[in-house]
Order: C-alpha cells, then sequence, then structure tokens
C-alpha cells in the first residue's frame, strides 16, 4: 500500500504570492501554477546561479545609482 500524497502547502504558497511576491488575492488567483514557480524562481533566485564579479561590475558600470 502506498502513502497518501501531502496535503497542498496553501499556507506557503499564499505567504509567497501575497507576502513575498506582493500579488493580490485576484492576481494569484488568476495566475497558472507554472506561472507562480516561474514569478517565485525570479524573486527568490531559485535555479540562478549569482553573477560573476565581472558581470556585476559591468551591470553597475551600464545602470550606475543616481545620486
Amino acid at each position: 500500500m502506498s502513502a497518501a500524497p501531502a496535503p497542498f502547502p496553501w499556507d506557503d504558497v499564499l505567504a509567497a504570492a501575497l507576502g513575498g511576491l506582493g500579488w493580490t488575492p485576484e492576481t494569484l488567483w488568476r495566475a497558472t501554477p507554472r506561472e507562480l514557480a516561474a514569478a517565485l524562481a525570479v524573486r527568490f533566485g531559485a535555479g540562478r546561479d549569482a553573477p560573476s564579479r565581472e558581470a556585476l561590475a559591468a551591470l553597475m558600470a551600464a545602470h550606475p545609482d543616481r545620486t
């Protein structure tokens, strides 16, 4: 006999979308699971490597902070 699947983590999804992403409830409910996953990956860096020092320096030179 196989184990029952874990319940869907609604509390985690709501906290991530409404708190972490700043989405409204309407935005969350209109999003597909794939859209939510992509937004979380962009916001929290899942699956991404940090840029190299050279890449970061190039970005900073191309887009300097305004004083």
